[in-house]
Parts: structure tokens; C-alpha cells; sequence
């Protein structure tokens, strides 16, 4: 195994714990967790919210770090956070535990989630980064897959609180040696500037920065509240609750062809394009879904999650096509802020436009794909004109 290659195994493993053990847990351990504490579901859902709040917050400084001195350091740290994070949700018994526990774990996803492995990538590869990330998000693209099972059997047989004690063991004795033992040490030199260019780059710059922005809260708001109701959604759709979470699990699978996709064929041609295509797949899906009903259910599905699964790729990718690896961790962190309080909107707003609107709630979600479809072809204006 080249260099290379053992830097993208040892991310994307890393990768699909940090996600697995953090993001994906609420899906299965909210309801237990609350029925033993005590509490309504919302509240862990909210305290999760909460963790993502944090995220945003400590993204742009976590970037601006990983610019100066790499990400091995920051990615070893976070495993130690997400353990110490996990302890405390395990030890929780009430509400005052449980918020620290989250909110410690969204100290972990700040320094630990996607952001942090793509800018380590551009700090090692620069511009050639483009594979490394797709191969990481191969990897990680099967969190839910494989860390929804385990947690549900460990909560089964062992209870949601020695979940988090394993899910925390694990970050110490495999995330923490990915991360510090098999992540090399690596920034790319500062770019030479000119003096006097220092106004006019920040004049060019911050159009095509708003944009991104813009587009990746909106997707990851569809991402999230997608995430969170998309077996709900398929009920009221008319499939039996059997037939919709059926349906619901082809997102994994879809999400990981559609990156393969990426890596072989659409790698030929600038991000720009793969994100057109994927921010245009949700909307097209959802017209099926609410004109045909339960016929192209599955249509939905396919589509959104491959859509889903090459967006999570221009996340990282077109930041670095369009503004080179210089500076690439600090812009990741300011772009993801929007995002990241998007994420915790998404499941509340979205929750009340179904209870109001059922399936036409889709609609919502179809107009900001078609926004985020609009804000890339104006990026795509403005680089135009700026090459020439």
C-alpha cells in the first residue's frame, strides 16, 4: 500500500468512527437516552443541535490551525475529545451530564469531522487532494451502515450507556493511532504575494466564498432534515413503515456509487460540474415522490442520497479548485459555520413542514436544491470572468 493510500485507508477509517460514534448516534440511542433520563426526545435532540452549534463556532479557528501546523495533531486531539465526550453521555444521569457530554462532543466534531481530514489532505497534497478526499468519503460513506448495527446491538444487549463506553474505547485504542501514528506531518509552503495585491484578491474573493457558503448550508439543511425524517416522509408517501425504512437504507449505497462515479469519471471534469448535477438530483426526486406518490419512492431515494453522497466530495473539493490549498483550512471553517447551523435547524423546521405540508413539504427542500443550482451557475459566471 503506497503512502498515499495508507493516509486515505487510515482517514476514511478514522472518518467513518468520528461520524458513526457522533453523528449518527442520536438516530439510535435519543429514545432510550431519554426514556432513562427522564426526558423528552427533543431534549437530546436538542442538546445534539447544540453540539453542532459548537462546530460551527470552533471551525474557523480549528482551520486556521491546521493551515499553520498540519492536521495530525488536531485529528489525534479529537479522538481524545470524542472519548471524554462519550464518557460523560455514559455516565449521564440527567440532563446536566448529558449536555456537557454533547457539548464536548461538538467540541470533538469542530476538530474531528470532515473539515479537519480535508484540510489535513490539502495541507499534504495541495491541489492534488482532489482523490484523497473522494477516496475518504468512500470509506466514511458506510458510517451509518456499519455503526448504526453496532450501536443498536451494543444498546440491546448492554444499554445506550455502555454504547458510549465502547464507541469511547474505540476512539482511544483505533482513532487516536490512525490519526497520530499513520497521518504524516504536512502544510503547504505560504504563496508568494504581492503587496499591492492584497485589496483586489479580497475584492475577488468574497463573491465566490458567499456563494459556496450559501450552497453548502443549504444542501447540508436537505442533507440533515433528510437524514432525520426521510422514513417518516416515505410513510406518508404510502409505503408501510417496513417498505419505507427499507427504502430509506439504498441512501448508503447510493450515496457510495455516486462517489465512485465521482472518483472515476466525473474526476475528469472541473467540481463545478459534479455539483450541479448532484444539487439538481433531490429536487428532481422530489417531483416524482409528490406527483407519482409511492411509484417512484425508490427513484427519490437513489437520487438524493448519490446527490448527497458527491456534495459531501464538493464540500472539500471545490474550495480547493477554486481557491488553491493556501489558506484551505481556515476557508473550510468559515464556509461550514452556515452549514453547521443549518444542520441544527434542519430537523425541527423540517418535523413542522411535514406535520403542516406532508409530502409538499418537499417543496421547500426542492427550492433550495434549485437555489444552490442557481448560486453555482453564477460562480461559475464570475470564475469564467475572472480567467479571462
Amino acid at each position: 500500500m503506497s503512502s498515499r493510500s495508507g493516509v486515505v485507508v487510515a482517514l476514511g477509517v478514522s472518518q467513518t468512527l468520528a461520524w458513526g460514534s457522533t453523528y449518527y448516534l442520536p438516530a439510535i440511542l435519543a429514545v432510550p437516552m431519554a426514556r432513562d433520563l427522564g426526558l423528552a426526545t427533543g431534549t437530546v435532540f436538542a442538546a445534539f443541535s447544540s453540539a453542532l452549534v459548537v462546530s460551527a463556532v470552533l471551525g474557523p479557528s480549528v482551520g486556521r490551525r491546521i493551515d499553520r501546523f498540519g492536521g495530525r495533531d488536531v485529528l489525534s486531539a479529537s479522538s481524545l475529545v470524542f472519548a471524554l465526550g462519550l464518557v460523560l453521555l455514559g455516565l449521564a444521569d440527567g440532563a446536566k451530564l448529558l449536555w456537557a457530554g454533547w457539548l464536548v462532543i461538538g467540541v470533538g466534531m469542530g476538530m474531528g469531522l470532515y473539515e479537519s481530514a480535508f484540510s489535513t489532505l490539502a495541507g499534504l497534497y495541495g491541489r492534488e487532494a482532489r482523490g484523497p478526499i473522494t477516496g475518504i468519503t468512500l470509506l466514511a460513506g458506510f458510517a451509518s451502515t456499519v455503526c448504526w448495527p453496532i450501536t443498536g446491538w451494543l444498546n440491546a444487549e448492554f444499554g445506550w450507556q455502555n454504547a458510549c463506553f465502547t464507541w469511547a474505547a474505540v476512539h482511544l485504542l483505533l482513532g487516536l493511532p490512525l490519526n497520530r501514528l499513520l497521518i504524516p506531518f504536512g502544510i503547504q509552503p505560504p504563496a508568494p504575494r504581492s503587496e499591492t495585491a492584497t485589496d483586489e484578491e479580497a475584492n475577488t474573493t468574497w463573491l465566490p466564498m458567499a456563494l459556496l457558503a450559501f450552497v453548502f448550508a443549504v444542501t447540508w439543511f436537505v442533507s440533515t432534515a433528510m437524514a432525520a425524517h426521510l422514513p417518516w416522509l416515505l410513510q406518508i408517501a404510502g409505503l408501510s413503515p417496513a417498505a419505507a425504512i427499507a427504502a430509506a437504507a439504498l441512501v448508503g449505497p447510493a450515496q457510495v456509487a455516486a462517489r465512485l462515479l465521482e472518483f472515476s469519471l466525473l474526476q475528469r471534469f472541473h467540481p463545478l460540474l459534479s455539483a450541479k448535477l448532484a444539487v439538481i438530483a433531490h429536487p428532481v426526486g422530489a417531483l416524482g415522490v409528490m406527483t407519482l406518490g409511492t411509484p417512484l419512492a425508490t427513484l427519490f431515494v437513489l437520487l438524493h442520497g448519490a446527490g448527497n453522497g458527491i456534495l459531501t466530495i464538493a464540500k472539500g473539493t471545490l474550495p480547493l479548485a477554486i481557491f488553491g490549498p493556501h489558506g484551505y483550512g481556515l476557508r473550510q471553517g468559515v464556509l461550514m459555520v452556515p452549514a453547521r447551523f443549518g444542520q441544527a435547524l434542519a430537523p425541527l423546521a423540517f418535523a413542522l413542514l411535514i406535520e403542516r405540508f406532508g409530502t409538499q413539504a418537499l417543496l421547500f427542500s426542492s427550492a433550495l436544491g434549485l437555489a444552490a443550482l442557481v448560486a453555482l451557475l453564477v460562480l461559475q459566471t464570475h470564475a469564467m470572468k475572472e480567467a479571462t
